[in-house]
């Protein structure tokens, strides 16, 4: 009789279900029962009921939206118990523990992974997933999300951050405390291997195309398979260029020409891909030549006048008029004029004017040359004929 009782003891406890060890932090899984917007009721393999509510039940899968009753999910514990006899649950604190291992592998496997910042300062882009925080610092971004500003103005650096803000960023993670529950990102080592073998593939005098990534005041930045080179303002077009903004705006389309390499900086040209006008320049502008335009910029050494669309003459301060409309002080940017030019210098792209048309006096001292020299070579023949 004593071993049949003994026998029925061990088949009920084998019937019975698993304990389970609730035990804060550690995961367990269980079956809707209910299910609102705010709260989910669980059951914990038919011993007890668990209970997820509040911002417990926001996670960085959006869980919430994707399950319904009767389907089986994990979650964290809260609390083995709360005043209602029920267990504390968190999604947010699952999806949170995943989230880390799967930060942790990336780190230590050198993986890239894809993240969406929900925040920016001055210093760079912030996010947030399942109460972990990241950080990706400005030094740590790509060449195409690189905030490059005239002067480093701090607020126009977090204006341009900001419209970053909501995009996907592939990246690495480059430093990682779990304790403190916080990340640093970096989306240039993610694309550091693109990088390399880019560069390793380019040469000089190679055309290639990508997008304007910055424009300040001596150039244009470009971004292009992972790398980023400088197209400068004396590159960006044959004639004077006053403002490289003229030209292009941050995520246009732009092919280049590489001109130069040195180290990780890259030399571009927009105007080495266009005819030289210069060229045609030595054929249509001659000196003694009367030429009308409009004046396009004043400085203190002289003006700029407007040759054509790529092309304009320097009209030097010494070949302006002392007094009147043309003089210094009363030129301005906008006036048209006519001036002649005195100096065609294709090898350093310069054609010099200037203001006083008349050649009477250069012609006359020109003509008195021409005969000190002829009378000088009749004198020199009739001594070797005496002789």
């Amino acid at each position: 009789m004593a071993d049949t009782k003994v026998t029925l003891m061990e088949e009920l406890l084998m019937d019975s279900p698993e304990i389970i060890k609730l035990i804060p932090g550690k995961l367990v899984e269980g079956t809707i029962i209910s299910l609102s917007k705010s709260r989910i009721m669980i059951d914990i393999g038919g011993i007890t009921t668990g209970i997820i509510a509040g911002k417990e039940v926001k996670d960085s899968q959006e869980t919430i939206k994707s399950i319904q009753v009767g389907d089986t999910i994990s979650a964290a514990v809260l609390e083995p118990e709360n005043e209602e006899g029920y267990v504390v649950l968190s999604l947010r604190k699952a999806s949170q523990e995943k989230s880390w291992q799967r930060f942790l592998d990336a780190f230590e496997n050198d993986k890239i992974i894809q993240v969406k910042p929900n925040e920016a300062n001055k210093g760079g882009l912030l996010l947030e997933i399942d109460g972990i925080k990241g950080f990706i610092p400005v030094s740590q971004l790509a060449p195409l999300h690189y905030p490059r500003v005239n002067g480093a103005d701090s607020s126009m650096i977090l204006q341009k951050l900001q419209k970053l803000i909501g995009q996907n960023f592939d990246c690495k993670v480059i430093g990682i405390d779990k304790e403190n529950g916080k990340l640093i990102l970096s989306e240039k080592a993610a694309q550091s291997a693109q990088r390399s073998v880019a560069m390793s593939k380019l040469k000089i005098g190679q055309k290639v195309k990508g997008r304007i990534s910055g424009v300040v005041k001596f150039g244009i930045f470009v971004a292009f398979d992972g790398l980023e080179g400088l197209v400068h303002i004396s590159e960006i077009a044959w004639g004077h260029v006053s403002d490289p903004l003229d030209y292009g705006k941050v995520g246009d389309e732009l092919e280049v020409l590489v001109i130069g390499m040195e180290a990780d900086k890259i030399s571009l040209s927009m105007k080495r891909l266009v005819p030289d006008p210069w060229i045609d320049a030595a054929k249509k502008f001659k000196v003694g030549n009367i030429v009308e335009g409009e004046v396009t910029r004043v400085a203190q050494f002289g003006a700029f006048m407007k040759l054509n669309d790529e092309i304009n003459g320097l009209i030097h301060i010494s070949e302006m008029p002392t007094e009147g409309d043309l003089s210094p002080a009363n030129l301005a940017a906008g006036q048209k004029v006519k001036a002649r030019i005195i100096d065609v210098n294709l090898d350093e792209h310069r054609i010099g004017l200037t203001l006083s048309l008349e050649k009477k006096e250069e012609a006359k001292s020109e003509e008195v040359a021409e005969e000190k020299e002829e009378k000088k070579e009749k004198k020199t023949k009739k001594a070797k004929k005496d002789e």
